[in-house]
């Protein structure tokens, strides 16, 4: 989301924007820095100490983020903190008094770039590989990122030797049973965030090898973790799937061919050893070493694989479906189709080649392919036969049949529960006029016949649809919840605005009979006023007195009554 910095309030929710803004007045905003030519971060204070960084680029936010765990919207309250800071002149804003900058004229702060460059200039090359070296004994978070950033120069980097640093990140964290708590998730996935960090700078230099290592450690430690850590806030599976996307990220990259083979192996293997069983990676290895094969030996490989697994009735579909890609890929069209024809009990594969049948415009085999899957799967998967049905439904179409047009748009409004009413409208349109009225009694008929329930709205929906204003009050008049009432006003209220007026009556009596606080209260008030616009006013007060009477000790209701 792109917010204009002048006018972030009105861009960020009500209730963030109040914390944010106590946040700020309370003096929890540091010092916002200016890294770099329109790159901020600052840490705010709360319960713990939260980084935030922005990018502004002509006056408008391009980027924020916040390492708090909030994920309930756009933007946090650190991050509205962090805008109030920015923006306390212009709004005349004020907080805790700080101390005073000394009197003079001042020059425009440098950035950290500009600090760190002109430090580096003035530093003798001795001065600086002393300050690093005393850094790296010293500083375990300075030393991880250093080696990580720099391994790849010596021939000792290695997947080991990464797998290595995850788990002293681990190990620091990790409690006296082995369970790791919500905070040291948090912990540990702050620290792998910066080692994914410098993998994607080794991408972006080409260092290849050294994103695979990184990527790979990562996946391999942080998996398994995931069984005995409290992961609500995403910090571990989170790094887990950026790591998955730098692999793909290589995949898609111009890599020397003995490293795409490594790449390709790795994934054979941790798909054969079931690394990531259970987990959306396990899948995820087996399509990145389909979409990097380039040879058919190297396809054949990947196949031998897919064939010794065992894969359960969750993961077949998308296992054979890889496997078709793959053979289309290495072996071509016909042996792809033979076998599709061989796994059509695959809904995904039977929709590949209904497609490609109507495609080719055999529509004959395409209706084939959709009838054969009604009659395999109308027992125990009715939901994905109707989809068969609607492949029927669009080749009678193609081919401008209306018999079968009102065939099968009658089966899929009347049994399907899905899209009814432009089935409905399809129908309308194709069925002969003088015969669309006993068509629609009988459809109305088949509904009331259902032994699976009675079609509320599927009728009320045909009512509507017909302008049949008296079946549709009679209809009301069996199920008057005030959320019909108030679905059909539209409808009715010419017609029959008394009687919903005594019909919304009775369901807010209902309604405060079960109601126990404000909000329940205000949808009962509101309803009040539905019936003063149909003309309702002596109804409505009178039904106020009755309340106030029956419920004197309920102050919110009485209350809300009072807007009414």
């Amino acid at each position: 989301m792109q917010i204009p910095l002048q006018q972030f309030e009105n861009y960020i929710d009500e209730t963030i924007l109040k914390r944010g803004l106590s946040y700020f007045r309370k003096g929890a905003v540091n010092e916002v820095e200016e890294l770099s030519p329109g790159q901020f971060e600052a840490i705010v204070s709360g319960s713990d100490d939260y980084t935030v960084h922005l990018q502004i680029n002509g006056g408008i936010i391009t980027e924020h983020w916040c390492n708090c765990p909030y994920d309930l919207g756009p933007v946090c309250k650190h991050v509205a903190a962090v805008l109030f800071h920015m923006q306390q002149e212009e709004m005349e804003l004020s907080q805790p008094r700080k101390k005073k900058p000394s009197a003079g004229k001042h020059s425009k702060k440098k950035t950290v770039e500009e600090q760190v460059r002109e430090l580096l200039g003035k530093l003798s090359h001795d001065d600086l590989k002393q300050f690093i070296l005393e850094q790296c004994i010293g500083n375990p978070s300075f030393r991880q990122i250093f080696i990580s950033g720099f391994a790849y120069l010596v021939s000792e980097e290695s997947k080991e030797m990464y797998k290595k640093q995850i788990q002293s990140f681990i190990t620091s964290v990790e409690g006296r049973r082995g369970y790791i708590d919500w905070t040291g998730a948090g912990v540990i996935g702050k620290a792998v965030e910066s080692l994914l960090f410098t993998a994607e700078k080794h991408f972006d230099q080409a260092h290849y090898q050294s994103t695979i290592y990184i990527a790979c450690a990562v996946m391999e430690e942080m998996t398994p973790l995931l069984n005995y850590v409290d992961d609500s806030n995403g910090a571990i599976g989170g790094t887990i799937d950026q790591a998955f996307e730098l692999l793909n990220q290589v995949a898609q990259a111009e890599i020397p061919d003995k490293l795409r083979l490594e790449l390709l192996g790795y994934c054979i293997t941790t798909f054969g050893k079931n690394i990531y069983e259970d987990w959306d990676w396990h899948l995820g290895m087996l399509d990145l070493a389909s979409r990097i094969v380039k040879t058919e030996s190297e396809g054949n490989k990947v196949i031998a694989r897919i064939d010794k697994s065992k894969a359960s009735a969750y993961t077949l579909e998308r296992v054979q479906l890889i496997k078709w890609e793959l053979l289309l890929k290495i072996k071509g069209t016909e042996e792809a189709e033979r076998f599709l024809i061989d796994n059509l009990a695959n809904s995904r594969l039977r929709t590949i080649a209904i497609e490609a049948a109507i495609k080719d415009k055999n529509y004959e085999k395409a209706i084939g392919f959709a009838q054969d899957g009604i009659k395999s799967d109308a027992k125990e998967k009715p939901g994905v036969a109707y989809t068969w049905y609607d492949w029927l439904l669009k080749i009678a179409m193609i081919q401008h049949d209306p018999d079968r047009i009102i065939e099968y748009a009658r089966i899929l409004f009347v049994k399907s529960n899905q899209h009814g009413q432009d089935y409905y409208q399809l129908l309308k349109i194709t069925v002969l006029p003088d015969r669309w009225k006993i068509f629609v009694e009988a459809i109305i008929t088949d509904f009331q016949k259902d032994s699976r329930g009675y079609h509320f709205d599927e009728i009320s929906g045909i009512f509507i649809n017909e302008k049949w204003w008296d079946r549709l009050f009679d209809l009301l008049k069996t199920k008057p919840s005030l959320q019909y009432i108030e679905a059909f006003e539209k409808y009715l209220a010419s017609g029959y605005a008394k009687e919903l007026v005594e019909l919304y009556a009775n369901g807010i009596i209902q309604l405060l009979i079960r109601s126990s606080d404000r909000n329940q209260y205000q949808e009962a008030c509101r309803y009040l006023r539905r019936m003063k616009k149909l003309g309702g006013n002596d109804k409505c007060n009178d039904l106020s007195r009755k309340i106030r009477a029956e419920y004197p000790r309920r102050s919110a209701l009485l209350d809300e009554l009072s807007r009414v």
